[in-house]
């Protein structure tokens, strides 16, 4: 006698295959989009890793966008962007004394060397490459100098020389240096103190010596001024005869001779004949 199958047997069957099919397709889309559809975001490179052809393809940059890859490949990005790192560090002056030292530094890998970049340094390029180089130029520069220099008067030129002492190191890693700032010195409190009232003795020296040139000069003007009068008097006097004072004074007698005050004009009086005038 035959067992007659039960309908409800086989339809359970039916769904459960379609729900196997349906969670395999659904786990193989999944997979692609994540591996396969990528999209590189803005301010990114990305370089690309071929398992079974090579592995990182070095000199074949992926700009931002969306990008089609094989689900056995990888992209791996990268932000170009200039990126900012921080130190603190205690080093050593040219005297022995230890200053802490605060600096800033900006950076950002070569886009076009991304490739290369991956393939010999990898992601963690910055705590691999750069921290060192700066840590190490920095110990070397300050230690050149006094404290009261790094202080005041050479902090732009010791910038520089970080700067300029780094950035020819890292770049032949791929990694671009844009600036090293040394955002604040701190010193042993002793020495600050006797740093600034140094700097304000200097500054009040520097303002006595330009009160001391400022009253040099003006009597300087004094006497140049005074040896001009001099000259052009004793020029004067040269100049002037019996016969000019003779004519000088009657030119003078007879305009004052206009006045309402005048009353009597007498020419050919005493004293070299000049004109006399009489009355209020």
């Amino acid at each position: 006698m035959t067992q007659r199958k039960n309908p409800f047997d086989f339809g359970k069957v039916n769904f459960m295959k379609y729900v196997i099919i349906g969670l395999v397709l659904f786990f193989i889309f999944t997979l692609l989009t994540s591996t396969t559809f990528i999209t590189i975001p803005a301010g990114s490179k990305g370089v690309e890793f071929k398992r079974f052809a090579g592995g990182i393809q070095k000199d074949k940059v992926y700009n931002q966008g969306f990008h089609v890859v094989m689900p056995w490949n990888d992209m791996i990005v990268y932000d170009i962007r200039i990126q900012e790192g921080q130190e603190e560090m205690d080093v050593l002056s040219k005297n022995g004394l230890t200053i802490q030292v605060d600096l800033s530094y900006r950076y950002r890998p070569i886009d076009t060397r991304i490739g290369h970049l991956h393939d010999e340094i990898g992601i963690g390029y910055a705590g691999r490459i750069i921290e060192p180089e700066i840590r190490s130029a920095t110990r070397e520069v300050i230690g050149k100098y006094l404290p009261e220099e790094l202080y005041s008067t050479k902090r732009e030129a010791i910038q520089s020389e970080i700067y300029n002492q780094t950035k020819d190191k890292i770049e032949k890693n791929d990694i671009l240096l844009d600036a090293v700032l040394i955002r604040s010195v701190q010193l042993p409190e002793k020495l600050k103190a006797a740093i600034e009232q140094k700097l304000q003795e200097e500054q009040l020296a520097f303002q006595f010596d330009f009160k001391l040139d400022r009253e040099r000069k003006e009597a300087e003007r004094k006497i140049i001024e005074a040896q001009a009068k001099a000259d052009a008097n004793r020029i004067l006097n040269a100049s002037l005869t019996d016969k000019i004072l003779q004519d000088k004074g009657i030119e003078a007698t007879l305009e004052l001779a206009q006045s309402p005050n005048s009353k009597v004009v007498i020419v050919g009086g005493e004293g070299g004949g000049l004109p006399l005038i009489l009355g209020n």
